[in-house]
């Protein structure tokens, strides 16, 4: 059971202040995915591996919470928890964790300009927390992760570590909850696992990532509660020479894609698409019959044929997906519009607002390339709920720093 004394005051990155940010809702599924691979590769050859999660950011960092990196004892890396700076030191402390089999915590501050080797000329201006756990055969966090990449569920992840006792037993990544069954890797006390249970129940609940630190008489622990959301299912109808970049450009992203045709188009039959995505052919009246459509799921229609596009959008209007991309001009969908209401189908205001048509960005695109990169920073801006302006123009800092703030919980207060 992992009981610690507390014996020193919170440090400034601490706060009562609640959450009231949310974290990007795609992060790092991709990521988590390669991470799962590489881990199961070094167990088959016989390799010790560690896991390196950013589990906290007090200020600017080039990656957020969240970020994985694995390490095996031949210093192979899989996954960054930066731009590049942070890698080498973070892997000579993962050997020496692997070495030792014991959980550290590393603290990068890059605020400090006097630090030759972490603070100067970095840029990053911020305490950045990392958590190295050597991987054993047995109970390992690599189990949470592949439970969460194993279906399109929302998942909470607990990190438990100590930032008051940096040679405290840190639990790290031990906790994973799926909306109905809470899995455990470790015992934990029974106060904290009380308070923990209250709190995965509100990140499940407003889909939001939290920072907890308990505190009691005999207790103090620090959880990074993470929201991590399904992956990203984009569905294209279309499988003309337009829709291969944007197929790329979404893999290289780790979205799941999905192509539609009507059949008639050699590219579905030649399978042109499939080392990157699912392709069906189907009529537009049975495209969605095995496809879960919820908030993760967006939709781009350019088949190049009005009247498919047409009964594509009647149908997903009705269903009330979250963004639909029609590829054309303006005069297309005002004319798609008009045929719809002719036919009594009148879309309330919040159907209209998910359709995206011109599809795209304006960042002057011409070729497909730059369509479709135009596309999917759409899609993207959308899911995270950003307005796709240039950060420049921003009037508030990239990431809020509301983000990252620890509510304390103190037990003896609450008696």
């Amino acid at each position: 059971m992992w009981i610690r004394k507390r014996n020193k005051k919170r440090k400034s990155i601490s706060s009562r202040a609640p959450l009231s940010f949310c974290f990007g809702k795609d992060k790092y599924m991709k990521e988590i995915k390669e991470i799962v691979a590489a881990y199961e590769k070094a167990s088959k050859e016989g390799l010790q591996s560690a896991l390196v999660t950013l589990v906290h950011v007090d200020g600017s960092s080039y990656r957020r919470p969240g970020a994985r990196m694995l390490v095996t004892e031949t210093g192979e890396l899989t996954g960054a928890i930066s731009g590049g700076c942070l890698e080498g030191d973070a892997l000579n402390k993962a050997l020496h964790a692997i070495h030792q089999q014991k959980n550290i915590l590393v603290t990068y501050d890059t605020t400090d300009e006097d630090d030759a080797v972490l603070g100067l000329g970095l840029g990053c201006n911020g305490v950045i927390q990392v958590l190295i756990q050597p991987l054993q055969r047995s109970e390992t966090p690599v189990a949470l992760l592949k439970k969460v990449t194993a279906s399109r569920k929302e998942n909470i992840l607990v990190t438990l570590f100590s930032l008051n006792e940096r040679r405290a037993d840190h639990p790290g990544t031990c906790v994973c909850f799926d909306g109905e069954k809470i899995e455990y890797l470790k015992e934990i006390s029974p106060e904290i696992a009380a308070a923990l249970n209250e709190d995965m129940a509100t990140a499940m609940r407003e889909q939001r990532t939290l920072f907890k630190n308990y505190c009691s008489g005999t207790t103090d622990a620090t959880a990074y509660i993470e929201y991590i959301p399904p992956v990203a299912s984009l569905v294209i109808a279309g499988t003309g020479n337009d829709a291969e970049p944007v197929v790329q450009m979404a893999s290289m992203l780790g979205w799941e894609v999905t192509l539609i045709d009507d059949g008639r188009d050699r590219n579905t039959k030649t399978g042109r698409f499939a080392g990157a995505c699912t392709v069906k052919a189907a009529r537009p009246e049975s495209a969605f019959d095995d496809l879960k459509i919820d908030q993760y799921t967006f939709f781009i229609l350019m088949t190049h044929n009005y009247n498919y596009d047409l009964a594509m959008l009647r149908l997903l209007l009705k269903r009330n997906a979250r963004y639909i991309g029609v590829l054309g001009p303006r005069k297309k969908m005002d004319r798609m519009l008009g045929e719809l209401r002719s036919e009594g189908f009148h879309p309330a205001k919040e159907q209209l607002m998910a359709i995206y048509s011109p599809v795209g960005m304006d960042i002057g695109a011409e070729s497909p390339e730059e369509i479709a990169l135009s596309i999917v920073a759409e899609i993207k801006a959308v899911m995270s709920e950003r307005s796709g302006q240039p950060l420049r123009d921003g009037q508030d800092v990239i990431h809020p720093r509301g983000e990252t703030i620890i509510e304390q919980r103190d037990f003896l207060a609450q008696k």
